[in-house]
């Protein structure tokens, strides 16, 4: 790459850091509303620090010219959440009620940042409001930043789940940049996703919840985060079946492909998401894990064991099947096939352009219907079977693209798995963690369960790359190194 290339980086970069840090301003603003004086001169401190280093960044390259190309398409895009992680974690260092490592606050703002909502921060009823808001925002600022990328970005560099929707190839987009339509589609998203938070703020707020913990969770909820102002989680609510119900259907909702939601609203017709093959394939899926689950609670009830409502079944399966990751206080005592079984629908997650995490319902809808076709072709070796999404058959280089999304993807599970085993973890912990981590999901098992707090230097730091390898899937980040890439 030339200079010029990394000079159009660098100014790229050093504008979103500057535009990022007025997302500190909000939490000043917040403390400032409960007379946390310290708290907010805190945030006010993070925020003129990451202007200042945004504006050094920037000024260096203010007046490269030209439009962007692949090559610095794949370094912006890995580069933003890389860079905004490491500036986002300098509220956690500031606080002194807060007792973070550097490695424990990058951790809390990648994990906000990429709305994975694993934790390693206890005892968050008694953090400042202006914190544990900054949190809240963290996540939602990365849900609107995932929507916009995986529908109006990353399609154009030839990755990301929509190129499901969309066969162009890498090669073709080589000179592209945002056009005025994607500009207008990435705003019609941001409005639905603004929409959507509102409107559940607003479901929190009849069904009991303060003001703050309904905008919070509101915040987490469309964001697919998890990020919750209690310790107890969604257990500090175990009281109020409505508010289960409302962040269930919210979570449900912002499971779902974005762009379904934008041409649904379009074209004022629900049947917009009848007809969509991986809308279908998502009910079916978190319906049939209901159902299982809840047969296995209702034989352990049988037992006089894990006492459990349909209210909390219904709301912990879609909790963990679309990745967001809120917990009941009953989760951790219910048979264990169920923590099992949700950790493994993590995988699938929610629909691609939507804000949750895991392989996407569409990839793995295509690798079922492509085994499915190679047992058909067995009984009939010369028979010519497409496979099909949308009744339209699916081009060769997108199952290309999703066999080798599986295979980076099962390569990296394995590789950091080891990795936290040759840590001295358990087997479930070490399975969970990097599961959740790269699912975007949170909660684990065994001791991750509650916080990742526990864990040493090393596999916090494999959690942290976890966590920004699933929310770029994969690829958009491994290209950086490889050294095809480097050459110009």
């Amino acid at each position: 790459m030339t200079l010029k290339n990394f000079q159009s980086v660098q100014k790229t970069l050093g504008l979103l850091l500057m535009v990022f840090s007025s997302s500190m301003l909000l939490p000043f603003l917040v403390a400032g509303l409960f007379n946390d004086v310290y708290t907010a001169s805190s945030f006010l401190a993070s925020f003129f620090l990451t202007l200042l280093s945004g504006f050094i960044i920037w000024y260096p390259s203010r007046k490269t010219a030209g439009e962007l190309r692949l090559h610095e398409g794949f370094m912006i895009v890995s580069m933003f959440w890389v860079i905004l992680a490491l500036f986002g974690a300098i509220p956690f260092l500031m606080l002194p009620e807060s007792t973070l490592s550097l490695t424990d606050a990058i951790f809390e703002s990648t994990s906000g940042l990429t709305t994975t909502g694993a934790t390693v921060i206890n005892n968050l009823d008694s953090l400042p409001k202006g914190l544990l808001f900054y949190r809240a925002q963290l996540q939602w600022l990365g849900g609107l930043g995932i929507i916009v990328l995986a529908v109006a970005v990353l399609p154009m560099l030839g990755v990301g789940g929509m190129r499901l929707y969309k066969a162009e190839s890498a090669a073709s987009v080589k000179e592209s940049k945002l056009t005025p339509r994607q500009k207008e589609t990435a705003r019609s998203l941001a409005t639905i996703y603004v929409v959507l938070t509102v409107f559940c703020a607003l479901g929190y707020l009849l069904g009991g919840m303060s003001f703050f913990d309904a905008v919070c969770h509101a915040m987490t909820t469309i964001a697919i985060g998890g990020f919750s102002t209690h310790d107890a989680n969604f257990g500090f609510f175990q009281g109020s079946s409505f508010i289960y119900w409302v962040s269930s259907i919210f979570m449900l909702l912002a499971g779902i492909n974005f762009s379904l939601h934008f041409f649904a609203w379009k074209n004022k017709a629900l049947t917009t998401y009848l007809a969509d093959s991986e809308f279908k394939a998502y009910i079916v899926l978190l319906l049939t894990v209901v159902f299982v689950a809840g047969v296995s609670l209702l034989v352990s009830q049988a037992q006089n064991q894990s006492p459990a409502t349909f209210t909390e079944l219904f709301f912990q399966v879609i909790s963990i099947g679309t990745t967001t990751g809120y917990t009941t206080s009953g989760y951790g005592y219910w048979p264990v096939l169920i923590p099992f079984l949700l950790l493994l629908v993590s995988f699938v997650g929610g629909c691609v352009g939507s804000t949750g995490g895991g392989l996407k319902v569409a990839r793995c809808l295509i690798l079922l219907k492509q085994g499915l076709r190679e047992a058909k072709r067995l009984v009939h070796p010369s028979a010519e079977i497409a496979v099909k999404i949308n009744s339209k058959a699916v081009d060769q280089r997108i199952l290309d693209s999703v066999w080798g999304f599986m295979s980076a993807y099962i390569v990296i599970l394995v590789v950091f798995i080891l990795i936290l085993l040759a840590c001295g973890l358990d087997e479930l912990t070490a399975f969970s963690a990097v599961a959740a981590s790269l699912n975007n999901l949170g909660p684990g098992l065994g001791e991750v369960f509650v916080n990742y707090m526990d864990l040493s230097l090393l596999p916090k730091w494999v959690c942290i790359a976890a966590m920004v390898l699933g929310r770029l899937e994969i690829f958009a980040l491994l290209v950086l190194f490889t050294p095809t890439f480097w050459q110009d």
